[in-house]
């Protein structure tokens, strides 16, 4: 992917995890959902950054047709992807929120839980419907 598509595949999956994320707290927590929404826009902030750089370098080290993957490389992708986001947002959710870092924990495992899911199949249906897109203009000519 050329960098402008990367970015649009990044802001496309915050939008759609910011949503999520913000129903899902103000479902099981007692915050409310301004505050919850002004932190997950500063966390998706910081997942995007992320999603750009890790996504990047996965790219330049697992090559080839990506509609090819496997099963087991989709998951290792996603949980290393949110091993590695969980680390930055835990203090940033804790600071936020004005909680404790065993409170901002359970509240972003939670998060995390819900978006990594999310993640798998937001990633698969983006890649295949990436595919049958950048093949549809040869099928016209």
């Amino acid at each position: 992917m050329k960098p402008i598509e990367r970015i649009s595949h990044a802001v496309l999956f915050e939008v759609l995890a910011v949503t999520l994320a913000i129903f899902v707290l103000v479902t099981f927590t007692t915050h409310d959902a301004e505050s919850l929404s002004g932190t997950m826009i500063i966390v998706a902030t910081i997942a995007m950054a992320w999603n750009f750089i890790y996504n990047w370098g996965f790219d330049r080290i697992v090559t080839g047709d990506k509609t090819k993957r496997t099963l087991v490389l989709r998951i290792v992708h996603t949980m290393i992807f949110q091993a590695g986001l969980l680390i930055a947002t835990i203090p940033v959710i804790a600071y936020l929120l004005n909680i404790g870092l065993w409170q901002a924990l359970i509240m972003d495992i939670g998060v995390t839980v819900c978006i990594t899911i999310y993640a798998f199949f937001y990633n698969l249906t983006y890649d295949h419907a990436r595919a049958f897109i950048v093949r549809e203009p040869a099928l016209v000519n």
